[in-house]
């Protein structure tokens, strides 16, 4: 079993960056791979961006492609999203998730949230315009 904390959203204005960060206990955490969704209320969970199990590869989202970046350390059991050059519409509730099942980042798989087991509670993120 997987628990996931994130942390490290906030406020910032609109052009700023801000990291977040995916801490997971238990023993297997390279075995899953790791995607990034994001949810306003009132909306479906989207799709971020996922890194592979051994963190060399990442797939994005094209709403956040060239600004956000993910990265990921096994060694210390945690996923990190740098986000840059933020927008206003980027304001959303933030969460990991790991999936057991999802071969490959790039996949449809991938970016349908059903197919993870694993949710953390979420980070806010606001950008002010």
């Amino acid at each position: 079993q997987v628990q996931l904390v994130e942390s490290g959203g906030g406020l910032v204005q609109a052009g700023g960056s801000l990291r977040l960060s995916c801490a997971a206990s238990g023993r297997t955490f390279s075995s899953y791979l790791i995607s990034w969704f994001r949810q306003v209320p009132g909306k479906e969970r989207e799709f971020v961006g996922s890194v592979s199990r051994s963190g060399g590869f990442t797939y994005y989202a094209d709403s956040v492609k060239g600004r956000f970046t993910i990265s990921r350390d096994n060694a210390k059991n945690t996923v990190y999203l740098q986000m840059s050059t933020l927008k206003a519409e980027d304001t959303a509730n933030y969460y990991c998730a790991a999936s057991a099942i999802v071969a490959s980042a790039s996949t449809v798989a991938a970016r349908d949230p059903k197919k993870y087991i694993y949710w953390g509670q979420g980070t806010q993120v606001t950008v002010s315009s």
